[in-house]
């Protein structure tokens, strides 16, 4: 298989990335056949799928201006991902020029990509780490240099915590980011449910058989798992709902009925 130039040398062009099927989801174009042909494969079972990446994005853009609103003006962005139109520092920087945003994935591709986007952006930088080691992040120069953990921060869980197993503790994940911010940092976060209206279980068992191949596998879960990542802090209203619940620009009943396939929430730190 030809190498794309952009392609970063020692990455294993077989494997589906998560990252670059969610890319193909948007309309990008950062991404493999194998990546195309997986993404392909979940939206025959789910024909859905794009409106649903599309209300991921559409809630994180919402929860970003409100952070901003909200006098914060500092994001660490974690499973950032590649980055696409209205991305968080397009969004927090046009609401207040200056917002640092410190995005971090451990996809090389991800990672290469947002390098060159972010090249001459001195107030946003980009972490190779990952999820599953707050120690390493927290450590990171990217974040030494922009962030103050003394003063409140926006931390960004967007479509990340349902590629961490449950036998990797995602909650602890969360529970050390949590406590190593400021009082009044956000957590903001969006996860792929068990069910909805929108998807049924089997369909969602199909869906989860496809990314098995994947580099990461997809793990649903519950209303009440995803609460409990919010464990110490305050939920913001009108708490974990489905994403195009969580403080709309347009009525809900606008909404595709697939863009509900996937919880999002927004907690505060007291």
């Amino acid at each position: 298989m030809e190498r794309p130039s952009w392609a970063p040398q020692g990455i294993d062009l077989s494997v589906p990335s998560v990252s670059r099927i969610y890319d193909y989801y948007l309309g990008g174009s950062h991404n493999f056949e194998v990546d195309r042909e997986a993404a392909r494969r979940a939206i025959e079972i789910m024909p859905g799928l794009p409106k649903v990446m599309q209300a991921n994005r559409a809630v994180m853009r919402r929860a970003v201006r409100y952070a901003v609103d909200s006098g914060i003006t500092q994001f660490l962005d974690i499973g950032s991902g590649i980055p696409t139109f209205g991305n968080v520092h397009e969004v927090a920087q046009s609401a207040h020029p200056g917002a640092r945003v410190v995005y971090v994935d451990n996809d090389p591709v991800a990672v290469a990509h947002s390098r060159a986007v972010l090249e001459g952006n001195e107030d946003a930088s980009i972490a190779s780490a990952d999820l599953r080691d707050p120690k390493e992040i927290l450590a990171s120069p990217e974040v030494s240099r922009l962030l103050d953990l003394n003063e409140p921060v926006a931390l960004l869980l967007v479509a990340v915590l349902h590629f961490i197993p449950d036998e990797d503790d995602p909650w602890s994940a969360v529970a050390e980011l949590r406590d190593a911010l400021a009082p009044g940092s956000l957590l903001v976060l969006t996860h792929a449910p068990t069910e909805s209206g929108a998807m049924s279980t089997e369909q969602g068992g199909r869906v989860q058989g496809v990314y098995q191949q994947a580099s990461s596998r997809l793990n649903l879960r519950s209303h009440e798992q995803v609460e409990r990542f919010f464990d110490g802090f305050e939920l913001v209203e009108p708490g974990v709902v489905f994403m195009p619940e969580w403080r709309p620009d347009l009525p809900v009943e606008q909404e595709d009925p697939a863009a509900f396939t996937g919880f999002a929430g927004v907690g505060r730190k007291a």
